[in-house]
C-alpha cells in the first residue's frame, strides 16, 4: 500500500489540475521486470517461460479496506483506451472493482475503485463494451453496474472512489456477464429470473439498457461465449451463436448451442454432453470458430478425473457436435476460466496458476503445455484458491492473472 500511496503523491504534484499524464507503454521499449522467470521461479513463484512484471495486493486494490476487511479477488478483464492507447485492468473483488492503469506495467497505478451494488460476494464478472464496463454479480438485488472507462483519463487523485453511471436493476443477482461487442448485447446468465437462462440486453445505449428477451428453455447457463459466427458451417454464416457452459451441480451438464439473432425467438440448435462430467463451467472458441474448448470445474474435485482436464468440441456442423478429444494437464489443479489467443489457450487453473497451453495442431488432437506462472505456490492440490481468470489480449502482450488470495499479477513472456 506504501508503494501505491508514494506513486500517488508523485502523480498529484506532476499532473495538470484536470487530468493525469501516465505514461503511455511502447511495446517496443525494454520492461524491466519485477522478477526474471530463472531457473523455474520469479521470486517465490514457480514459472516457466513468463516474468513476473508487477503485483498488487487484494488490500491495496481495494482502498476502502480496513485491518478487519477479508478482500479476496475474482474474475477480471482489460480495456484499452482507443484515444490514448493507454492499458488499463479491471479487476474483481468480493467488495467491488478496482481499476488498474498498466501504461507502465512494472508500476502499475489503482485510480480507483467502484463499491458492490449491494452486498460483498465472492463472485463478480466484468466485461466491456464501447468503452464502458459491465458488473454484475451474485450479490442480492446487484444487478448491472455501468461504469464510464473514460472516466480513467481524468483521475487526479487516486485512487478514487467511483459510483456507476447507472445500474440495470431489473433482475437480481447474476453469476456472469457475456457480451458480444460486434452486436452491442450483453448476456446476463445465472440470473434469478429465466430459471437462469441468459437474459439478452441491448447496451448499444451503454448508460441505457434494456432487456429484450431471455432464453429459459436452456436451462441454467454457468457461462457462454456469444459471436457473430463466421466459422465453418456456412447454414449459421453471420447468425449471432451463443455457445453455453451450463452447469448443474446434481444435475445434466452439457453444451448448449443457441442462435440468438432474433431477441424474440432465439432457436436452440444443439447441444451435447460428455463421460465423467461434473460442472459444465465455461468455453471458449479458438479464432477459426471451429473448435470450442471446454472446463470441467469439478470433475477433478469429485475424483471424475485424475488430472486438469479441457474438452474439445468439434462444431464443424452446429447442428451435429462432436467431442474430439481431451487435454490433460500436468498437475491435479482444478481448470476455471480460459481463452485463445492465436494459436494459445491460457488457462487460469487455480492452484497451478495460470497455464499457457498450444492448440496449433488442435486438429490432429495434440496439444501441449508451452509455458506456466504460478501464482500460488503453496501446492498445486484440488483446492479452490489461486488463479480465477486469466486476461491474454493486451496489445502489449502484458497478461492480466486475478487471483483469489493475492490479487492482480501482471506477467510477460520471457524475452
Amino acid at each position: 500500500m506504501k508503494k501505491i500511496l508514494f506513486l500517488s503523491l508523485i502523480l498529484a504534484f506532476s499532473c495538470s489540475k484536470d487530468n493525469i499524464e501516465t505514461p503511455t507503454l511502447n511495446v517496443d521499449s525494454e520492461i524491466m521486470p519485477l522478477a526474471k522467470c530463472e531457473n523455474g521461479f520469479a521470486d517465490i513463484y514457480p514459472c516457466n517461460g513468463y516474468d513476473l512484471l508487477a503485483h498488487i495486493s487484494t488490500e491495496d486494490l481495494d482502498p476502502t479496506t480496513t485491518a478487519f476487511s477479508n478482500v479476496e479477488g475474482n474474475d477480471s478483464w482489460g480495456w484499452t483506451d482507443s484515444t490514448t492507447n493507454k492499458e488499463y485492468v479491471l479487476m474483481g473483488l468480493n467488495s467491488g472493482v478496482s481499476f488498474v492503469d498498466i501504461s507502465n506495467p512494472t508500476e502499475p497505478i489503482v485510480l480507483g475503485f467502484l463499491p458492490t451494488a449491494t452486498v460483498n460476494s465472492d463472485w463478480r464478472d466484468i466485461k466491456v463494451y464501447n468503452n464502458h464496463a459491465f458488473v454484475v454479480s451474485e450479490a442480492t438485488s446487484h444487478g448491472m453496474q455501468v461504469f464510464d472507462l473514460t472516466r480513467l483519463r481524468n483521475v487526479v487523485n487516486p485512487p478514487e472512489i467511483f459510483t456507476a453511471e447507472t445500474t440495470l436493476s431489473d433482475f437480481g443477482n447474476a453469476h456472469n456477464i457475456v457480451i458480444n461487442e460486434d452486436s452491442g448485447y450483453a448476456y446476463a446468465v445465472g440470473t434469478s429470473q429465466a430459471s437462469g437462462g441468459p437474459l439478452f440486453i441491448n447496451i448499444q445505449n451503454p448508460t441505457n439498457p434494456v432487456i429484450e428477451g431471455n432464453f429459459v428453455e436452456a436451462g441454467y447457463a454457468h457461462d457462454a461465449q456469444v459471436i457473430n459466427y463466421k466459422g465453418p458451417d456456412t447454414d449459421y454464416a453471420s447468425k449471432e451463436i451463443m455457445v453455453s457452459s451450463n452447469g448443474e451441480r446434481f444435475g445434466t451438464n452439457e453444451v448448449v448451442i443457441v442462435d440468438v439473432t432474433d431477441k424474440t425467438n432465439p432457436i436452440e440448435i444443439s447441444k451435447i454432453t460428455y463421460a465423467n462430467e461434473a460442472y459444465t463451467h465455461q468455453g471458449w472458441f479458438t479464432e477459426n470458430q471451429r473448435y470450442f474448448i471446454v472446463g470441467d470445474e469439478l470433475d477433478e474435485v469429485d475424483g471424475k478425473v485424475d488430472k486438469t482436464r479441457i474438452l474439445i468440441f468439434d462444431l464443424l456442423d452446429l447442428d451435429n457436435p462432436v467431442l474430439s478429444s481431451e487435454y490433460f494437464g500436468p498437475t491435479e489443479a482444478i481448470d476455471h476460466n480460459g481463452y485463445v489467443k492465436d494459436n494459445t489457450y491460457y488457462q487460469a487453473n487455480y492452484t497451478a496458476g495460470v497455464r499457457m497451453i498450444d492448440i496449433s495442431d488442435i486438429r490432429n488432437k495434440n496439444l501441449n503445455e508451452i509455458a506456466f506462472f504460478d501464482t500460488y505456490p503453496e501446492n498445486n492440490n484440488t483446492s479452490f484458491h489461486g488463479a480465477w481468470n486469466v486476461y491474454p489480449y493486451f496489445e502489449s502482450d502484458v497478461i492480466a492473472v486475478s487471483d483469489i488470495e493475492r490479487g492482480l499479477f501482471l506477467i510477460k513472456k520471457s524475452e
